[in-house]
């Protein structure tokens, strides 16, 4: 007899061969199949007569069987089958290709209830392969759940295979407090899963819902605490006030008011007894790094080394030489360490680190090995943070006693979701931009404008500027010949529209060698395009690239969309942006038309969450945080701001969860932060 870890190919009605396709989803036991929730319900409960179910939306219809005609081959040879029904208001056409045994389980004169997408005429309606369920069957469940699924295994089967893991779901812990229980009335765990799976009515999902959502969100906040230190008292690097002014005074230009308050922020932080955590966030061009370099030069003169972690190496480079700029004159000494390093030139550099001649140290993931000890780490900055999950920032902060950290992130967050969702993080926002910087103009064109587009890029390279050409695809997909993928989109748009210029291809698939070189050859004007994917998003500076083209822009976020915009405008001269786009979704439409109006990196961020919703605002996984399976960081956030003060008030009673009656709670916060690899 299987129990709830057992293999899912266990469970009745799976087996080893839909084992592999449950994988696909995640699912590995019957615990998994049980927290596999179900995305919507089809209410069968409140049916529309035919006349009054509306056209093209799922719906559920109510209506007796009058006819079943025979079976019948059409073109193509597939098998048409066709069944009569209607009520007191029209007649419902239904039809299944390739499906008899559907409309042969009918029976006319009885009445069912018919789910699916409404189509025909006003007093003739038709529904093409309709879920079709008996009176006992909705007397029974009257909301029938629908859930991810994934190919080769069919949604009923999925849906047949949860309901039988309700058979284990007694064995389910649950990890809530009793006292949580009682004083926000939310049901047991077995209860919540199997209302979510099967329940009784619209109000009994509502609450399972908000019982699931509840313990997702307290989990994810008392993670969050525990990996950032939560209750960690002092730190191992103390530091006395000093004056910003000789920073501030070496400098070319004035910083912002909202540098030089950041910085302030910051150094203040550094000052403390407790170790800062803090985010610094800034719209792209706002001036992150000069806030970051005056806080490497506020530790490097107390005597402390900082390390800053870069999401790639051409991206590391360019700090190194930008930082070295502002920081050398003081006697900083400012060391590179990325992977692509020759063996001597990285034995210099872990010396240099380890003896403490290296005050700044700038690196990718090369900085994170066990080889790189450093003497005196007091600050370690991670720049791009939504690129790096916990446990790298986590193995970071590692290489010193309880050292401050800054992370840095140009995906504009509004404020009060970013104080919920980073804990015990404190936010510095730069919410201006350098005097100088100039608004890059933003076009929203169809394809059909596409040639006249290129004639305007010859005009640009010509005049001596650079272009990028962002594409949302590596090979073109059979099942959305739509987007452009890059490689073809290189090789039969942009070469023949652009012949004689030097155009290079850039994707991720590429070797992180090949990416830096091509990278390396554009930001040296050795090419006049760069036809790529999203890898240039992150902030390489190329001041005279002056247009930023992407093709299948609805493929994008607006926050996504914002960032590859302010890959132009680094330069003196003025710059544009042009979104193309066939879709003609009113939606779309509006979505593209608002990034033409708007320059505001929070607006954008505002507006893309409310109307896309956290999985496209942050991207695949990227925002360093575990997989949320029920709850919406937009949508819940008042249930956030409770479960966060709960956690707090928790790990202020057990700091770390080692109380036995919190080993079930301990447990799903690791299981949780397994999908981030952050408790590793």
């Amino acid at each position: 007899m299987p129990d709830i870890n057992s293999d899912i190919q266990y469970l009745k009605g799976v087996g080893p061969a839909y084992a592999k396709k449950f994988a696909k989803l995640g699912i590995y036991t019957i615990r998994d199949l049980l927290l596999h929730y179900p995305r919507r319900y089809i209410d069968y409960s409140q049916p529309y007569t035919v006349v009054s179910a509306p056209f093209d939306v799922d719906c559920c219809v109510k209506a007796t069987v009058l006819q079943r005609d025979p079976d019948r081959r059409i073109k193509g040879g597939r098998m048409l089958s066709h069944v009569l029904a209607g009520d007191d208001t029209g007649m419902l056409a239904l039809s299944w290709f390739n499906a008899p045994y559907a409309a042969e389980k009918l029976e006319p004169g009885t009445e069912y209830y018919f789910e699916g997408r409404v189509g025909g005429m006003m007093t003739r309606r038709e529904i093409l392969h309709p879920l079709v369920r008996t009176e006992a069957q909705v007397a029974a469940a009257p909301l029938l759940p629908v859930y991810g699924s994934t190919e080769g295994l069919p949604a009923a089967r999925l849906t047949r295979c949860a309901q039988l893991a309700l058979e284990y779901v007694a064995q389910l812990d649950d990890p809530l407090p009793p006292e949580l229980l009682t004083r926000y009335r939310m049901p047991p765990k077995a209860d919540a899963v199997r209302a979510i799976h099967a329940p009784r009515d619209t109000a009994d999902a509502a609450a399972a819902r908000r019982r699931l959502i509840f313990e997702e969100l307290y989990i994810l906040q008392l993670g969050i605490f525990l990996m950032r230190g939560h209750g960690r008292k002092i730190t191992g690097a103390p530091m006395r006030e000093l004056d910003l002014a000789p920073f501030w005074r070496s400098l070319p230009y004035a910083p912002t008011g909202a540098q030089r308050r950041s910085a302030e922020e910051i150094c203040h932080d550094l000052c403390g007894q407790t170790p800062m955590n803090r985010l610094l966030q800034g719209d792209v061009g706002s001036g992150k790094t000069l806030v970051a370099a005056a806080a490497i030069w506020f530790a490097a003169q107390n005597g402390w080394q900082s390390a800053m972690l870069a999401p790639t190496e051409i991206l590391a480079r360019q700090h190194a030489a930008n930082l070295a700029d502002r920081l050398e004159p003081f006697g900083v000494n400012v060391t590179l360490l990325v992977g692509g390093m020759k063996a001597a030139e990285k034995r210099v550099a872990l010396a240099a680190i380890a003896d403490g001649r290296a005050g700044l140290v700038v690196g990718t993931h090369a900085v994170l090995t066990d080889s790189v000890v450093f003497k005196n780490l007091g600050l370690a900055i991670v720049d791009e943070q939504h690129r790096f999950g916990v446990r790298q920032r986590g193995i970071l902060a590692g290489k010193a006693n309880n050292p401050h950290l800054l992370v840095m992130s140009a995906t504009p967050i509004p404020r009060t979701l970013g104080l919920l969702m980073y804990g015990d993080l404190d936010i510095s926002i730069l919410d201006e931009l350098p005097p100088g910087r100039k608004p890059i103009k933003t076009w929203f064109i169809t394809g059909k404008k596409r040639r006249d587009m290129y004639g305007f890029l010859e005009k640009q390279i010509a005049a001596g500027h650079q272009v990028y050409i962002v594409c949302p695809a590596i090979e073109e997909n059979e099942m959305d010949s739509g987007m452009k993928a890059v490689k073809q989109y290189y090789e039969q748009v942009a070469c023949p529209l652009l012949p004689g210029r030097r155009i290079g291809l850039l994707h991720g698939k590429m070797k992180p060698k090949d990416k830096d070189e091509v990278m390396q050859q554009f930001k040296a004007g050795e090419l006049d395009v760069l036809v790529s994917t999203t890898v240039i998003e992150v902030g390489v500076d190329v001041p005279n690239a002056t247009v930023m083209v992407i093709e299948n822009a609805e493929r994008f976020g607006l926050s996504a969309l914002h960032q590859l915009r302010g890959r132009v405008g680094r330069g003196a001269a003025n710059s544009c942006c042009i979104l193309i786009s066939d879709n003609e979704g009113e939606a779309v439409r509006q979505r593209l038309h608002f990034l033409c109006r708007t320059s505001d990196g929070f607006a954008v961020a505002k507006y893309d969450l409310e109307t896309r919703g956290p999985g496209d605002f942050f991207g695949e996984a990227q925002h360093g945080l575990p997989t949320l399976h029920v709850a919406d960081l937009v949508q819940d956030t008042r249930t956030l701001t409770v479960a966060q003060q709960e956690a707090k008030a928790l790990l202020a009673l057990d700091p770390n969860l080692a109380k036995p009656e919190h080993k079930a709670l301990s447990d799903e916060v690791e299981r949780l932060f397994a999908t981030a690899g952050a408790m590793n």
